[in-house]
C-alpha cells in the first residue's frame, strides 16, 4: 500500500468536506469511506460497527454502507469467495485465483482469456490485513479512512475529475478490466493511493445497487479539500453543475466566449 496513505493524519471536518461536495455536485449516493485493519480486533473496536450474519460479496458491504448509511466490518470468511477478498488484500493471488477458471465460458472465451483477466486486477498485496471496514464519511468513525468511494453520473463525475485538475494539473489516467471492476476503483487505489476511477461492473449494480448511471470514484482522503477548492474556482467561472444545456442549433459564439475565453 501506498505509504501516502499510511501517513495520513485524522484532521478532517468531513460533514463540511461533504455539504460542501453536494453544494457543488448534488450526489445521489452517499460518500462513503473504506479502511484495511492489521487486526481483526481494531475492525471490531469501531463505533456501532455491524457485522455480516450472511454470507455476502464486497460490492453488497460496500453497498450498505452507500445506500443504508451503514458502518460494517467483515473479514475474509464474510466474504463469497476469493474473487472478493483477494482485491482487498484479504486473500492471497493463488495459481487457483490466478486462474481463473470460474469465469472461462461464462465471461471469457477461453481459459488463458480468463488468466489474463485475472492477472490484469489491481489488488492489494496479501499478508498485512485481516479486516476491512466501510462507513459514510461524515460518521468520522474510520479516523481517517484509506480511501473515499464517491459515486456520482458522468456529468458530476467529469466536474469532479476537472476540480482535482484545476491546480497541480497531470492528465489521469485508468484501466478497465470489465468484470470485477472493483479492482479498477478501490482496489486500484488502496494499492497505489491514486484516484482510480472505474464503470462499476454487473455484479456491483446486480449486487452492490451501484445505480446504472453511476461511475465511482475512489481516492485517498488528501484529494478532497482540493477537488473542492478546484469546484469552487469552477463555479465561480459560471462550470457548475447541473450543466444547463446551450442547444445543438444555436449559435455557439456566445457560450464559448464565456466557458473559453474565445
Amino acid at each position: 500500500m501506498s505509504e501516502l496513505i499510511a501517513t495520513e493524519h485524522s484532521a478532517y471536518d468531513w460533514p463540511h468536506l461533504i455539504d460542501q461536495l453536494n453544494r457543488y455536485l448534488r450526489l445521489r449516493t452517499t460518500p462513503i469511506g473504506m479502511k484495511l485493519f492489521e487486526r481483526r480486533a481494531d475492525m471490531e473496536a469501531i463505533p456501532k460497527i455491524r457485522r455480516p450474519t450472511a454470507v455476502h460479496a464486497t460490492d453488497q458491504i460496500v453497498g450498505q454502507a452507500a445506500r443504508n448509511g451503514w458502518t460494517v466490518g467483515i473479514t475474509a470468511e464474510d466474504l463469497v469467495g476469493a474473487q472478493c477478498s483477494t482485491v482487498i488484500g484479504l486473500h492471497p493471488r493463488s495459481e487457483s485465483w490466478l486462474s481463473g477458471d470460474r469465469m472461462t465460458g461464462v465471461w471469457y472465451e477461453t481459459g488463458p482469456d480468463a488468466s489474463a483477466h485475472q492477472h490484469a486486477m489491481d489488488v492489494v498485496p496479501f499478508g498485512r490485513y485481516e479486516a476491512m471496514a466501510v462507513s459514510p464519511l461524515t460518521s468520522g468513525r474510520l479516523n481517517p479512512p484509506d480511501i473515499c468511494l464517491i459515486y456520482a453520473t458522468p456529468a458530476q463525475m467529469i466536474l469532479f475529475i476537472n476540480g482535482l485538475q484545476w491546480s497541480g494539473y497531470r492528465k489521469l489516467e485508468w484501466g478497465c478490466v470489465g468484470e470485477s471492476a472493483c479492482a479498477d476503483s478501490w482496489g486500484r487505489a488502496l494499492a497505489t493511493g491514486e484516484p482510480s476511477l472505474s464503470i462499476p461492473c454487473f455484479a456491483e449494480r446486480r449486487y452492490g445497487g451501484v445505480m446504472e448511471d453511476e461511475l465511482l470514484m475512489a481516492l485517498p482522503p488528501r484529494y478532497l479539500p482540493k477537488v473542492i477548492a478546484g469546484l469552487e474556482a469552477l463555479s465561480r467561472n459560471g462550470l457548475r453543475y447541473p450543466i444547463a444545456p446551450y442547444g445543438v442549433n444555436n449559435d455557439v459564439r456566445a457560450g464559448m466566449g464565456v466557458s473559453y475565453s474565445s
